[in-house]
């Protein structure tokens, strides 16, 4: 619950799921908000730079890609192609099946998810308040509640 100043004070003891749903919604609400900016500042949509984040973690499908955007297949075909004229990805061949091609990130684009990631201001500054054991508590939290 905030205080007087909009920060948020020290919670309930035992929050609800509902209070923990709606904590869960304003924090992704404003990283969203934070992401698209960073995005925009760096002369992408916020698909784009999705799209080179799930790429950070490893090469992708078209098929694959569009499962974890939760798109449509014809999308992803443009947001890869407008990433591919920037040098942000390339496509190469499946070795494992030839006739599926596999979106891989570049140098360029690694760089250019890093500075998203990097000038997303009010979401650094939030993380800056954890200390390192608050923030492994945290990375661990989240990775209990939402396994990869």
């Amino acid at each position: 619950m905030p205080d007087a100043t909009g920060a948020p004070g020290p919670g309930p003891a035992h929050p609800t799921k509902t209070q923990l749903i709606e904590l869960l919604a304003h924090v992704l609400s404003a990283h969203v908000a934070d992401f698209t900016a960073a995005s925009a500042a760096s002369g992408l949509t916020a698909s784009q730079a999705k799209t080179l984040g799930v790429l950070r973690r490893s090469p992708a499908s078209m098929r694959s890609l569009a499962t974890s955007l939760a798109c449509d297949a014809s999308n992803i075909t443009g947001i890869v192609d407008r990433l591919e004229k920037r040098a942000l990805v390339r496509r190469e061949v499946n070795p494992e099946d030839r006739r599926i091609k596999n979106v891989v990130l570049t140098e360029e684009g690694e760089r250019t998810i890093d500075t998203v990631r990097e000038t997303m201001h009010r979401t650094q500054q939030a993380l800056d308040k954890l200390s390192g054991e608050e923030r492994a508590e945290l990375y661990r939290l989240l990775g209990t509640v939402f396994p990869e």
